[in-house]
């Protein structure tokens, strides 16, 4: 983990986070490492579907038509992050940690990670099979950082 910060220090890269289901759990465990301040840009925890429409700027018809859980809203929290934080890396985060709320299509562990890179994005669909919220909350930073860390 202390490698991402002094990978991304290396290449003069900046980081900004978009949190729903981890509210806050990638920035805090990004921050916990010493030298962090030189990369990190922006944290937000956009859990609402009102503060990712009006911070984020998603369009409410599209959290309308495919949910805030959903590789559409994954991509355009990214996107509308990558505008705001004018990072070189932007990270999104929406799901399902539990241990309600999930249903058939959409099960608890279900979690989307978008991350743009410059022109590169990526979308990753996970399910986490972690038994507790904080555990599925835990494995999505684990997969995020390990995403950033092969992006950078």
């Amino acid at each position: 983990m202390k490698n991402i910060v002094k990978k991304l220090q290396q290449k003069k890269l900046k980081i900004s986070f978009a949190e729903s289901c981890t509210g806050g759990m990638l920035a805090s465990t990004l921050t916990s490492i010493s030298g962090a301040s030189k990369v990190f840009n922006l944290g937000l925890v956009t859990y609402s579907n009102d503060a990712k429409i009006n911070i984020l700027k998603v369009n409410k018809k599209l959290i309308r038509k495919h949910g805030a859980v959903s590789a559409e809203c994954c991509e355009a929290m990214v996107k509308c992050l990558s505008k705001l934080s004018k990072a070189q890396i932007n990270v999104s985060i929406t799901g399902i940690a539990g241990p309600n709320g999930g249903t058939k299509a959409k099960p608890v562990g279900l979690v989307y990670i978008g991350i743009k890179k410059s022109n590169k994005l990526l979308i990753t669909k996970n399910i986490f099979k972690q038994k507790t919220r904080n555990a599925i909350q835990k494995a999505t930073v684990k997969k995020s950082l390990e995403l950033v860390n092969s992006l950078i």
